[in-house]
């Protein structure tokens, strides 16, 4: 079992970015990936990207293509998830993941 801590959430203006961390407390290649899921009020909790720890291939959700880049740090046991052009839809609190660990989630809010 694997506890995962996230930080980097905050609020940010629509066309703004935040990085979002999401550190292990062990090492992630236990993992055979890792993934980055969001919640908005209301809805679903949905896949946002995943990443393969041992490889890097990452995949994304379409609506978030293009402006959203995950990816890993072996050294440092940390996956990243950099959101750019962020816009109002894509507040919610946003949850680490790996295997069958969840973090407690970082509030992200992007004001229009």
């Amino acid at each position: 079992q694997v506890q995962l801590a996230e930080s980097g959430g905050g609020l940010v203006q629509a066309g703004g970015s935040l990085r979002l961390s999401c550190t292990a407390s062990g090492s992630i290649l236990s993992l055979n990936s890792m993934g980055w899921f969001r919640q908005a009020p209301g809805k679903q909790r949905e896949l946002v990207a995943g990443i393969t720890t041992r490889t890097g291939i990452a995949n994304y959700a379409v609506s978030v293509k293009g402006r959203f880049t995950i990816s890993r740090d072996l050294a440092k046991n940390t996956v990243y998830l950099q959101m750019n052009s962020l816009k109002p839809e894509d507040t919610a609190v946003y949850y680490c993941t790996g295997g069958r660990d969840w973090g407690q989630g970082t509030q992200v809010t992007v004001s229009s």
